[in-house]
């Protein structure tokens, strides 16, 4: 029960009580809006207070003199049986499963930002937790910020950090890991995660928004109970992204790392799986998953962060100069080429890639079209290709494949083992359907 509606001017109670407080403001027009005080921005106006509501939208309400407001006792503090705010090697051993949420920077972790109309990011851990304070609705949460970057300005370094914290989250006893990060290059990471971790014994569940937090209309707080939904009671043992599904906040879509990309640049449900449906689904709380996902193992969880920058990704387009893409390729160990159609480019471009591959340059192609397979048998050009010594990916999407380049630079100085790497499923990155495409 909450106390009683405040007999005097709301405005007056409402300007003293502390982000997360829970309150009901009743207009005088007969509207009532029940949620959770969250900060407001810098040119909201005289009596506009900020209400986070149940449904994780935030709504901006100006205060009448009139209007009645209940405010409700803060929950009782529960004994501790998650990790509190303190070292994480310090940390006692809990009964109740905890789940592990690493915060890198992007739209979901930023806010607007209204002296620049753009946003940024939000560095402080009790900011993060006044705009979702239903985060850990169903059990403990522990916010552990690692970086704060917007995700165009991660690098393969980052991708190597965040490996390593996530490791070290499932050694000290997590339940599962998500993470907050940038929606422009989350499926880049999503990759790069999938790649360094193995024998996982819980879901690594990326996590971003269309929309910073303190907009009205932001995805962000439905897409992070869903991913902690997923992270805390899935039987998934591999890294996978979260995101809506389609436009309303019911359905959330869980695509494996290495076949997801962000197929729209605003929309909720941008992110799409290439090439086959995605893992499984969170309807209404409800979590079905499709036969072939990876289980949690056994642990304990290995990492190989290990990679050389050395690698490039490079799209063919129609008259792309030979001497341009030669130079582009200047220094690089590996090219991942995104060819038209069945995996082709000009056959201007056959002699530098020849020369490229004498030189020891993995060059292996995929295709731009997102969907089905690079082919080298169906037309000359493809085999022509082939003959040059290049490697054939199949249904490798060509930013998986480039991050995957990456990882095998870093463990593989021979061109052999590394081809062998490339062809191998490693983390479900190619489609039963599709098979690799072996050199004659």
């Amino acid at each position: 029960m909450g106390e009683d509606p405040t007999p005097t001017d709301p405005w007056e109670t409402l300007r003293t009580l502390a982000r997360g407080s829970e309150v009901e403001l009743s207009t005088s027009d007969g509207i009532t809006y029940h949620g959770t005080l969250v900060p407001s921005h810098d040119l909201s106006g005289d009596r506009i207070v900020q209400i986070k509501l149940a449904s994780g939208y935030n709504v901006g309400v100006r205060v009448g003199r009139a209007d009645r407001l209940t405010v409700y006792p803060a929950a009782p503090t529960a004994p501790s049986n998650g990790p509190p705010a303190k070292a994480l090697g310090s940390r006692p051993k809990y009964a109740k499963s905890w789940v592990a949420l690493l915060t890198t920077g992007g739209t979901i972790a930023s806010r607007v930002d209204y002296r620049t109309g753009g946003v940024r990011p939000v560095k402080d851990e009790a900011e993060i937790l006044s705009f979702y304070p239903f985060l850990d609705r169903d059990g403990p949460v522990h916010v552990v910020p690692v970086f704060d970057h917007l995700s165009e300005q991660i690098l393969p370094e980052d991708w190597a950090l965040l490996s390593e914290k996530v490791a070290e989250m499932f050694r000290e006893g997590a339940r599962g890991v998500v993470v907050t990060h940038g929606t422009d290059t989350m499926h880049y990471t999503a990759a790069a995660l999938s790649f360094a971790l193995e024998e996982l014994p819980g879901p690594v569940v990326l996590v971003g928004a269309q929309r910073s937090p303190d907009r009205p209309s932001s995805d962000g707080s439905p897409n992070l109970l869903a991913a902690t939904e997923v992270a805390r009671n899935s039987d998934l043992g591999e890294v996978v992204v979260v995101m809506h599904s389609g436009l309303s906040d019911t359905s959330f879509a869980i695509h494996r790392a290495t076949r997801v990309r962000k197929m729209h640049s605003s929309r909720r449900d941008a992110f799409q799986s290439r090439n086959g449906p995605p893992l499984g689904v969170l309807q209404e709380k409800t979590l079905k998953l499709r036969s072939g996902y990876r289980a949690r193992g056994t642990g304990p969880v290995r990492v190989d962060s290990r990679l050389d920058p050395r690698g490039g990704l490079l799209w063919f387009y129609p008259g792309m100069p030979p001497e341009k893409a030669k130079e582009f390729c200047s220094g690089l160990r590996g090219v991942i080429l995104a060819g038209t159609g069945l995996g082709h480019l000009h056959t201007a471009h056959l002699p530098w890639i020849r020369e490229a591959v004498g030189r020891g340059v993995f060059m292996g192609m995929t295709t731009q079209c997102l969907e089905g397979s690079a082919d080298p048998f169906v037309y000359a050009t493809g085999r022509e290709l082939l003959r040059c010594g290049v490697t054939y990916l199949g249904d490798l999407l060509p930013e998986t494949a480039y991050v995957k380049l990456l990882f095998g630079l870093g463990r593989f100085d021979s061109a052999g083992p590394l081809r062998s790497f490339m062809l191998e499923d490693r983390a479900g990155e190619f489609e039963a359907r599709h098979p690799s495409v072996a050199a004659p």
